[in-house]
């Protein structure tokens, strides 16, 4: 009895165990970007449902390519702010800082030609002096300094010259990085490619309606296309991956104070599902994706109606009149009334 009494218990914390476990494991975690979709909950395989086929007379070819594009150069812009007593002061001020940049960078492969200088802005500053009377307070605004502000656009051609970039600025207190442009030279080759490559998979689809019995000389074809090209800056999506729970609080029986959680960012490129090609699927950084798509409808010829010709038998009666004497006259009999 106490054997079966132990092994009950022993069965008991197992099943309990793996029941805990098997919640843990299907339950929707706590974390913010599992909750905005940005992650699959682990062991949540998503459900795919293939669609009911419903055929038609309509016959419909749609094509889509996708390619991705390591691009040929980028171009890192930085905003960048002085300011200074005089006008004179701010500008050479600016001028120390850009020449510092420059010569950090040129040991890196980066000259002078790969950077330009976008003026911003060039203002006096102000602050509100204050005047004390008898009765009163006057405010008055005075000229305090000047604020220099420019965008430095520095250009590279290797996505590793980047972090020698960063350290240049951040060693200049120039931290306000605003973008990076992707630029690519053959875009129009690209474009030529995906259309070949459509062009082949069209002929493709052709014949094999050809060997089902569907010949596509009797149907009217009307037809559409469009191409598009997406940058990496357009695909970073955002989460905070965090949890609330403070064990320390609970021990302690205090509150939790919240703090501000950090925002991730990572690059999410066009998925490849619903693509029929793909050039260069494998990625490590972010590219540029160029894309095409095809679509023809094909209808079937109404069919030729032949109408045959009216016969029309038309009977014209005549009637005989012999005279006495022998003599035949000829009558037409009307037979019109």
């Amino acid at each position: 009895m106490k054997y079966t009494t132990v092994s009950f218990l022993f069965l008991l914390l197992v099943f309990t165990s793996q029941a805990q476990h098997k919640g843990n494991y299907n339950q929707s975690l706590s974390r913010q970007n599992i909750a905005t979709g940005n992650a699959t909950v682990y062991g949540q395989s998503p459900k795919h449902v293939t669609p009911n086929l419903n055929p038609s007379s309509t016959i419909i070819i749609d094509v889509r390519a996708l390619q991705n594009v390591k691009a040929s150069s980028y171009t890192a812009i930085f905003n960048v702010s002085q300011i200074g007593e005089t006008a004179e002061i701010t500008n050479q001020l600016m001028n120390d800082r850009i020449s510092n940049i420059k010569k950090e960078l040129a040991q890196h492969g980066i000259f002078e030609k790969d950077m330009a200088i976008d003026v911003i802005s060039f203002v006096p500053v102000y602050e509100v002096e204050v005047t004390k009377k008898l009765f009163s307070k006057t405010y008055t605004e005075v000229p305090k300094g000047f604020e220099l502000q420019q965008n430095i656009h520095i250009q590279f051609t290797k996505t590793q010259q980047f972090e020698n970039i960063l350290t240049a600025c951040a060693k200049n207190e120039i931290y306000n990085l605003v973008k990076v442009d992707y630029f690519i030279e053959n875009i129009a080759e690209v474009y030529k490619n995906l259309q070949t490559k459509l062009l082949a998979l069209i002929a493709d689809k052709k014949a094999y309606y050809n060997v089902l019995g569907f010949n596509l000389k009797d149907y009217n074809a009307i037809m559409g296309d469009q191409k598009y090209c997406y940058f990496p800056k357009d695909f970073y999506q955002n989460y905070q991956a965090f949890n609330s729970i403070s064990f320390q609080a609970l021990k302690k029986d205090k509150g939790v104070t919240e703090v501000k959680k950090q925002t991730s960012y990572y690059y999410q490129p066009l998925s490849y599902e619903k693509y029929d090609i793909v050039v260069n699927p494998s990625i490590l950084e972010p590219v540029v994706q160029i894309g095409m798509e095809i679509k023809l409808q094909f209808t079937p010829k109404p069919k030729e109606q032949k109408t045959e010709p009216k016969v029309k038998t038309e009977i014209k009666h005549k009637y005989y009149v012999i005279s006495p004497d022998g003599s035949i006259d000829v009558k037409e009999l009307n037979t019109d009334n």
